[in-house]
């Protein structure tokens, strides 16, 4: 892919909702930064994000939104909205180098880990700060936590 040979490498994937940003999606997103040169970030769309089941009237903001958020920090050099269940599809098209989640998955349960490997690639696991998500967020907000 003509996008992948002018691109600082090794490039590195990593994905989620990113629904109300916190010092949990910074820690992953600066950390998988560090495994590479340029770093991919795949946004759940709307629907997607709805699907995950993560609770009513989420996503709380919009994908673009979302997105143009994760965009403005200095670790990321760019994102990309997806609609589909998982990124399957979009690390198939990008076929990064290292592919990175946060310490609630394992590297066998990481969605396109085998296509990563398949092409001599990684797969990073990064510990989660703990006591930090959307839901938790949300439920504070709502006075249900």
């Amino acid at each position: 892919m003509a996008w992948r040979d002018g691109a600082p490498g090794p490039v590195v994937f990593t994905n989620g909702v990113f629904d109300l940003l916190h010092v949990g999606h910074v820690a992953v997103l600066e950390a998988a930064a560090g495994f590479g040169g340029s770093l991919v970030v795949g946004v759940n769309d709307d629907a997607s994000a709805a699907r995950l089941g993560k609770g009513p009237d989420r996503p709380v903001v919009p994908a673009v939104d979302r997105a143009r958020v994760i965009a403005a920090l200095a670790c990321v050099d760019c994102v990309v909205l997806f609609d589909d269940d998982t990124p399957l599809r979009l690390v198939e098209a990008l076929q990064p180098d290292v592919i990175v989640k946060g310490g609630d998955y394992t590297p066998d349960s990481v969605v396109g880990a085998e296509v990563v490997r398949q092409r001599g690639g990684r797969v990073e696991i990064v510990p989660i700060i703990a006591g930090h998500s959307t839901t938790r967020i949300v439920e504070r907000l709502r006075g249900t936590s």
